[in-house]
């Protein structure tokens, strides 16, 4: 069994599951920064559910980021913790990577280019667009950046002269900014957002592909440097 840990967003989601894929538990908070203080909570929820005991898991997969800085390094130590504890792999999933591929299940086409969104305060996301090849898996087209979301922003992709038809699909929590300013050939799902769920597809194939990382070194993707204020109280 797999345990997916998602922590990139304010969404702190924890999900059991086969590695063949199949579903068991799931539980999951929206409740901003409660992620350290529900995490193990979450987890021992969904072993309980399932009727399964920390030593039967066989790996741990881990959403990566792009994402909130305090929350993901809340998944990522908790994730090593259980792999170092257990001595089993760490599975490195991209978060970017599995909201395109739960908006390909959602809505399937040759013609369509997933975007990827993940909130980065104001008007930026961090974005990352993909387009799946003639055997049905998504290859990313574009790296995984910060954008400001601007009227000319991916105009290629959803402008009607030179677009050949394509369909720009938008998912995240980030896509719900770009209703109001982007026109064209484009379609948003800002109900598609980060879940333990969403990872399962991933973790399972690369469990099967024995596609692990090194704990140790592993390091979520912050996707900027964080923001870090000092006290004024003392000064």
């Amino acid at each position: 069994m797999i345990l997916n840990i998602e922590t990139a967003s304010d969404i702190c989601s924890i999900a059991l599951s086969t590695t063949q894929g199949e579903l068991l538990a799931i539980r999951e908070i929206v409740e901003t920064k409660q992620h350290a203080a529900q995490i193990t909570l979450l987890i021992q929820a969904c072993l309980q559910e399932a009727g399964v005991t920390m030593s039967q898991l066989s790996a741990v997969a881990l959403s990566t980021g792009p994402g909130s800085f305090t929350s993901l390094r809340v998944g990522a130590a908790t994730a090593k913790g259980i792999c170092y504890a257990l001595g089993i792999p760490l599975i490195a999933v991209d978060t970017l990577k599995s909201l395109a591929y739960q908006n390909y299940f959602t809505l399937k086409g040759n013609n369509i280019v997933y975007g990827a969104l993940m909130d980065a305060r104001r008007m930026e996301v961090y974005a990352s667009m993909w387009q799946p090849n003639e055997a049905g898996e998504l290859v990313q087209i574009e790296p995984t950046q910060p954008v400001i979301i601007d009227e000319n922003t991916w105009l290629p992709y959803r402008a009607n002269e030179g677009a050949k038809g394509i369909i720009l699909a938008l998912s995240g929590n980030g896509a719900s900014k770009c209703g109001q300013i982007l026109t064209g050939n484009i379609q948003l799902f800002p109900n598609i957002v980060c879940s333990a769920k969403h990872l399962i597809p991933l973790s399972a194939t690369a469990f099967f592909q024995r596609n692990f990382v090194n704990f140790a070194y592993f390091s979520p993707d912050y996707g900027k440097n964080p923001n870090i204020t000092i006290s004024k109280k003392n000064l």
